[in-house]
């Protein structure tokens, strides 16, 4: 994995690399290493620079003035100091360094500018440049780089257009190879697509040419800092309260649930809200393509897959690890997202001893989850009858919960429902919950009702067995909640 001061040495090797041609002033020799972070002004070299054309009065080219003065930064940092400071302290040297570099290069800044430079060129060394600013904004839930002069994010549902842009796309391939640097993976021509998390939780999709044709294209879903509770969501009208006891208590219970949703629904967000009604007690085993879910409990075990090699050797499929996992003595397993061969081995687990699990699927509808549960079992390679492999799936998953994400942005549960068991050849299920939109309002919002079908669930001998009591009334489709 690598750390900051691998970062920057091989920052400085491309940005030299690719700052070299004969219009090139020569390279300063450098200082002998100081004690700090950065090193002092060099000495001038004997043989006199060539004179340097004064800049406008009227306004610099901003990009090309930080990416020169970027440059001359990188070649005054001590690496072998880094280590020994602190963020904050090393913060403070790369604003003293610039400070003298502005002053010895006479760039006609005012203070807004000067600031807005130093850190810009601050968050470049030592974090994700550009893209600082909109990782400290907690009210961005995406964030969408289309080429390095394109960047979207995604603010309370909406998707609009930033100002933020790169310097070009080898400043932007830079910033994907140091996140994906930071997780031991790698991103090149021979494997250009690659999957990373930020140190915050936050998911990481980067994709760059051949395959990106408009230049290298990255994607950031964010998490929150702290993660959301269930409370956050009957607040946000999501669901109502009653919707909320019913799934904490099904979690309680054991009961093995599947959280189906299109991408961008909340279906991650629900699965971690689920997972906290887990007990402490128990063990958990939690399986991901890329590390997203935020576990509070402390006897939680965290597996991910692994993408093969340069050789294309060494990969480590979901299905590998969920098989793994059952030799690790779990009382529950959590799945990220079942999307290939692991489904079969997920629904074994289910149905042999390890009630309780949790996973998330791809689908529009509950019915489509079901039919998507069967097409990834013949995926995977396995023949099995339809009606031997619908009563796997009824007797493996109990409940089936519907996410969606509206056009207004906003995110509801619009669906409980329970599977029953076989009617013939048809798995049977029966809605306890559901979201009916009504209409739309004048601003765009979107109208619509939580409402109970009037369906006590099967489980609920279950749930009282477990010394849960649920509120009276509750699956009283004329209750008000």
């Amino acid at each position: 994995m690598a750390t900051l001061k691998d970062q920057i040495a091989r920052w400085n090797i491309s940005s030299r690399r690719g700052a070299a041609s004969p219009a090139t002033a020569p390279a300063t020799p450098e200082a002998p290493a100081q004690p700090h972070v950065v090193e002092a002004p060099p000495v001038p070299a004997p043989a006199p620079e060539p004179a340097k054309k004064p800049l406008a009065p009227t306004g610099i080219d901003y990009y090309g003035t930080k990416m020169k003065l970027h440059q001359k930064l990188l070649s005054r940092i001590d690496l072998n100091s880094i280590e020994s400071l602190t963020p904050e302290q090393l913060r403070n040297e790369l604003g003293l360094l610039l400070g003298s570099l502005i002053e010895e290069d006479s760039l006609p800044l005012n203070n807004q500018e000067r600031t807005r430079l130093v850190t810009d060129l601050k968050n470049e060394i030592m974090g994700l440049g550009p893209l600082e600013p909109l990782l400290a904004d907690p009210a961005i839930s995406e964030i969408m780089v289309n080429g390095h002069q394109h960047v979207y994010v995604e603010k309370r549902g909406c998707i609009q257009l930033t100002d933020i842009r790169f310097s070009d796309d080898a400043h932007l391939m830079k910033i994907i190879d140091k996140i994906v640097s930071r997780v031991g993976r790698r991103i090149d021509e021979s494997s250009p697509m690659a999957d990373a998390r930020l140190p915050d939780g936050s998911r990481v999709n980067a994709i760059i040419p051949p395959l990106a044709l408009d230049g290298p294209t990255l994607t950031i879903r964010r998490f929150a800092v702290v993660p959301l509770q269930m409370h956050d969501l009957v607040e946000k009208n999501a669901l109502t309260p009653a919707m909320a006891e019913l799934l904490s208590a099904l979690v309680r219970v054991k009961c093995n649930i599947v959280i189906s949703g299109g991408t961008g629904s909340g279906k991650t967000t629900l699965l971690n809200i689920l997972s906290g009604f887990i007990p402490s007690s128990e063990r958990i085993v939690t399986i991901e393509d890329t590390a997203e879910l935020q576990l509070q409990q402390d006897h939680v075990i965290r597996l991910e897959t692994r993408p093969p090699n340069i050789e294309g050797k060494g990969e480590i499929t979901m299905r590998a690890l969920v098989k793994n996992s059952l030799r690790m003595r779990p009382d529950r397993i959590v799945l990220g997202e079942v999307r290939s061969s692991e489904v079969i081995d997920m629904l074994q687990a289910m149905n042999t001893g390890h009630d309780g699990s949790l996973t998330t699927i791809h689908a529009n509808t509950p019915r489509d989850a079901l039919g998507r549960l069967e097409n990834l079992v013949g995926l995977g390679g396995i023949s099995l009858p339809s009606k031997a492999l619908r009563q796997l799936i009824s007797s493996s998953v109990h409940f089936i919960v519907q996410a969606n994400r509206l056009n207004d942005g906003s995110r509801k549960i619009t669906s409980i429902q329970e599977i029953t068991g076989m009617e013939g050849d048809v798995i049977s299920t029966q809605e306890i919950f559901g979201y009916r939109r009504t209409g739309t309002n004048p601003d765009g919002s979107v109208q619509g009702t939580f409402s109970a079908t009037g369906i006590r669930p099967k489980v609920s001998e279950k749930i009282r067995a477990y010394g849960i009591t649920l509120s009276s009334g509750m699956f009283d489709p004329d209750a008000n909640d």
